[in-house]
């Protein structure tokens, strides 16, 4: 089915469902949030350059309404005849206006599923221009429906609804409008044109025949978003007065229809005043080519009957006539006025307009023509606010161009609240997920800061475990080998009278200190290189030697093929834990004899080293010493001191071996 548009909205992106109504895939979540942004700020400067609906107030009629039905499938339709095949390219729906709850407004019979047909006597079925949509997105709503379609010839112009929408207050269905309005450019060719209806009699005919329907009466007032406002001229008149109005078109036109705006009575509810003020009974409109209208022909003659023929725009066409003089002479102008209001008057004559227009073609030809009357102006009240294409809210639009802003009004209103809630919720989501990024920023600041410490920290640790192992190495290492020295000194010192004898024990001091080299460029690239000086049992039975001197030392060894498998780093601490007990025996033992057992398995290591010396006394609860405290915790190891069975010091160092260098142990042990 055909969407219904106005001209104006075809560059719109979308056209919107319901207000209310949800749709599972809408345009507006495919578009960005700076899309919708500016959407909604096109929407904003386009409605500033709109008319506003403002409604009628007072008397009038209200259009046409069919028989109710218990149904909304019922059928219903309407025809507009033309007096003759015209071209036209629009048509537009005027809805019926109820006054809903508090002070909201609504359409009441417009049909929610219609078309339009136009046709003539070449094309008796006629050509579908327009329809509704099913489900209605064109409801709810109060503004014209502006239908758009190319130029078309039409003898008659039909609206058929297939569903009826039902009147509020008993729930019945029925079609109802307030105009029909046909255009060919921006003139309303239905105007005062035969109705057809398909209920056959006019129900309340008072105010809702069928006529009414192309009586070019609208339920809204004119009101243009630009322009001055402008005071409609009114005046009151005497007993005798025989008003008129002559319009200088400056120069001879075609004209063919008038656009009487009858002036605003008041802002206020209920009005004061009628509805038909300054409307005269009778106006008479002739035009000519000369001032003195001794050429006259007569244009219109219109009669109000009742207040039922009078609205916003009285508007009438006629046959073209070339003039450029046009008059408007009104007659039966007074009206009767209660006395217990007006006590000093009983009757009352006043005539007004907000604005008169002459039209040839598409042209306000009188638009700030001077106005000539037989009548007194005031400050306020001036003959040239009848043509000065304003009224007291602003600039006069053609009807053409005001329904269509009235249409276009309501899309872009029906539109708004759906972009604005879509960026109300990405602004939600926006901040929602801000938030949680701050609190995500928040917790790797402080996971950074945790880091940091815990890694200043480490680097501390690391920084005391490596003095920690340097003062170990330097002692056990640099302290053993001095010692060393120390003794192969006084050995030399005893053996002046042996050459040979001397020559051996220069050339051992030579190779300790060499070593002492070595060692200290061990101790300096502690991190860079843990590896030992040769193999553990080798160094073990050189310490041996060096450090014991004359004191018998026993060197055993099980599992000797794991010692190979263990870390570097825990070789040389091994090396430098025995050397160091060596030291002590040397030093404090007074021992002859020292047994070193060295006992390897797959999951710890234990290294014994007893001597026959005097102890550490105090029944062998005298501390430890502190040097070999610290080697045993750089191992991780435990150390227990013991009274060996010869009566000296039994040494036992207990290391756990990691899982890991085990299970490159079991590896190499299979390859």
């Amino acid at each position: 089915m055909l969407f219904v548009t106005t001209r104006r909205t075809l560059h719109i992106l979308f056209i919107f469902f319901t207000l209310g109504e949800i749709v599972a895939a809408t345009p507006v979540t495919k578009l960005t949030t700076a899309q919708l942004e500016s959407r909604l700020v096109e929407i904003d400067k386009q409605l500033q350059n709109l008319a506003k609906y403002s409604l009628r107030s007072g008397h009038g009629t209200i259009g046409w309404r069919s028989r109710p039905h218990n149904e909304a499938s019922k059928p219903e339709w309407i025809q507009i005849n033309l007096s003759k095949p015209t071209t036209i390219d629009q048509v537009v729906l005027i809805p019926a206006i109820m006054r809903g709850s508090q002070s909201s407004y609504l359409a009441e019979g417009f049909p929610l599923e219609f078309r339009v047909i136009v046709g003539d006597p070449s094309n008796p079925e006629g050509t579908v221009v327009g329809s509704s949509e099913t489900p209605p997105r064109h409801l709810p709503r109060y503004a014209p429906l502006a239908i758009d379609f190319p130029p078309l010839s039409a003898a008659w112009i039909r609206i058929e609804a297939s569903k009826l929408s039902a009147r509020s207050w008993d729930g019945k269905h029925l079609l109802q409008l307030s105009e029909v309005m046909v255009f060919n450019g921006l003139q309303n060719v239905a105007l005062n044109q035969q109705v057809q209806t398909s209920s056959r009699k006019d129900l309340g005919a008072i105010t809702h025949c069928k006529n009414f329907l192309v009586d070019g009466f609208t339920p809204f007032l004119m009101d243009a978003a630009h322009g001055e406002q402008s005071l409609a001229f009114l005046v009151s008149l005497r007993q005798n007065d025989d008003p008129y109005f002559i319009i200088d078109l400056g120069s001879p036109h075609e004209i063919d229809r008038i656009h009487l705006h009858a002036m605003d009575v008041s802002d206020s509810f209920p009005q004061p005043l009628p509805s038909d003020l300054g409307i005269p009974g009778q106006l008479r409109v002739e035009g000519a080519n000369k001032p003195d209208f001794s050429d006259a022909k007569l244009l219109i003659e219109y009669t109000k009957n009742t207040v039922y023929d009078t609205g916003p725009i009285i508007a009438r066409t006629f046959p073209k006539t070339l003039c450029r003089y046009v008059k408007l002479s009104a007659e039966d102008l007074f009206i009767i006025l209660e006395k217990e209001v007006y006590e000093e008057l009983e009757r009352e004559a006043r005539i007004g307009f907000a604005e008169i227009e002459l039209f040839s073609g598409d042209h306000n030809v009188a638009l700030n023509r001077p106005v000539i009357a037989n009548l007194r102006e005031s400050v306020d009240r001036k003959f040239s606010a009848l043509t000065d294409g304003r009224n007291q809210a602003g600039n006069i639009l053609p009807i053409r161009v005001w329904m269509e802003q009235l249409a276009e009004r309501h899309e872009l209103e029906t539109e708004r609240p759906i972009v604005e809630e879509e960026l109300n919720q990405r602004y939600l989501r926006q901040k929602t997920n801000l938030n949680w990024m701050i609190w995500l920023a928040a917790l790797l600041a402080g996971g950074m800061i945790f880091t940091i410490l815990i890694e200043r920290i480490r680097r501390l640790r690391q920084a005391a475990a490596i003095r920690e192992r340097l003062a170990a190495d330097l002692h056990d290492e640099l302290g053993a080998n001095i010692y060393t020295i120390s003794l192969l000194g006084d050995v030399a010192l005893s053996a002046v009278d042996s050459p040979k004898r001397l020559q051996d024990v220069l050339l051992r001091n030579k190779e300790v200190i060499k070593r002492t080299t070595s060692a200290v460029r061990h101790c300096i690239n502690l991190q860079e290189n843990l590896t030992t000086l040769g193999s553990l049992h080798e160094d073990m039975e050189r310490a041996a030697q060096r450090i014991l001197a004359d004191i018998d030392c026993q060197i055993s060894i099980e599992g000797e093929e794991f010692l190979d498998k263990l870390k570097p780093s825990t070789r040389d601490d091994l090396r430098l834990f025995h050397k160091e007990c060596l030291v002590n025996v040397s030093r404090h033992a007074e021992a002859s004899e020292v047994v070193t057992e060295l006992r390897v398995e797959q999951k710890k290591l234990t290294l014994i080293i007893s001597d026959n010396g005097t102890g550490l006394g105090n029944n062998g609860n005298a501390p430890i010493p502190s040097s070999l405290v610290r080697r045993a915790h750089l191992l991780r190891a435990k150390i227990s001191s013991s009274e060996s069975a010869n009566g000296g010091t039994c040494i036992t160092l207990v290391v756990k071996i990691p899982r890991l260098e085990r299970n490159r142990n079991k590896h190499t042990s299979v390859s």
